[in-house]
């Protein structure tokens, strides 16, 4: 069954505002220091290479 007009406006309303979150998550993970990130098991070369907020702006 197709997805009505609605359903797809959503899910696309869902998807950007999931996209802006991630964005501004690494953005922010950018920030803490090498130690935290490690902690956490992300690495900052990880990082740079996900796009941010940081980036676009």
């Amino acid at each position: 069954m197709a997805k009505s007009f609605l359903r797809v406006a959503l899910d696309n309303f869902v998807e950007a505002r999931q996209r802006r979150a991630n964005l501004y998550a690494n953005g922010a993970l950018q920030t803490l220091d090498d130690q935290t990130l490690s902690a956490m098991g992300l690495n900052r070369e990880e990082l740079r290479r996900k796009p941010s907020l940081r980036s676009i702006s």
